[in-house]
């Protein structure tokens, strides 16, 4: 697997709409696979195809339900070509940050909960209903794939303090 380089703001490329993916064959296997591991490497909770300069649809997220659990095992999403079905009308704002737009963070309003479908790796459908953080994370990586950054969103951006540093989702 190789690791990546992350495009950062004010990058063009991250104004781009994404493409959708068309071919599950084993070029897009490695893709998938090196984009898990830049994720991990950066470290983030998430990262968006368009992130690494590839214009697809495809965003992976890895979340753990339970993070007081250290030996619990964060469940990994790989989504191709997304789409939220349905918002809740209940708001939540809270920092975000972004891989892509490093040492800021931003406050935003998100939905505080979603329902989707997209593909997995392979091709075959998936519908996912979720909530709280994770329908956060959803719709950051999401909107990226529409050209879309956390900050255009954000009612205000700043520089975190430590302690917003270590809470906040990037």
């Amino acid at each position: 697997m190789t690791i990546l380089n992350i495009l950062t703001y004010p990058d063009p490329r991250l104004r781009i709409k994404s493409k959708p993916v068309t071919k599950f064959d084993a070029e897009f296997q490695q893709l998938v696979d090196d984009m898990l591991e830049t994720m991990r490497a950066a470290p983030g909770v998430g990262l968006a195809a368009p992130q690494i300069g590839e214009l697809l649809q495809l965003v992976v997220i890895k979340y753990n339900e339970d993070e007081e659990d250290e030996d619990a095992k964060p469940k990994r999403y790989i989504l191709a070509n997304p789409q939220f079905t349905w918002y809740s009308d209940e708001k939540v704002t809270d920092l975000e940050g972004c891989l892509s737009v490093p040492g800021f963070t931003g406050t935003v309003e998100r939905s505080e909960a979603v329902s989707l479908k997209a593909q997995n790796r392979f091709g075959k459908p998936v519908k996912l209903n979720v909530d709280g953080w994770l329908a956060r994370i959803f719709q950051h990586e999401i909107d990226h794939l529409n050209g879309v950054l956390y900050i255009d969103k954000a009612v205000e951006v700043h520089r975190p303090t430590t302690e917003e540093a270590e809470q906040v989702l990037e």
